[in-house]
């Protein structure tokens, strides 16, 4: 299997989309009643959830490999 970049914005996506199926499964198969507008609340705060997720990760990857373009294979630190 190839490897792929890891995404945590897709997955908090994911994660909150998931929930508003489960909470509307459980509506139809007659578990609880869910009213119509309970995703709104879900759907938004996870995309705003998943936003945050993506934006911390492209800052900390861009940091990480701009400290290691700027360095290098095989240069040292200059010293005193």
């Amino acid at each position: 299997m190839l490897r792929h970049e890891f995404q945590p914005g897709r997955l908090v996506a994911g994660v909150f989309l998931t929930a508003v199926g489960v909470v509307y499964a459980g509506d139809a198969t007659g578990a609880w009643q869910a009213p119509w507008f309970v995703a709104i609340p879900l759907v938004v705060g996870g995309l705003c959830l998943a936003g945050a997720a993506a934006a911390v990760n492209r800052a900390v990857r861009r940091r990480r490999s701009g400290r290691t373009a700027a360095d290098g294979p095989g240069t040292e630190p200059a010293g005193p």
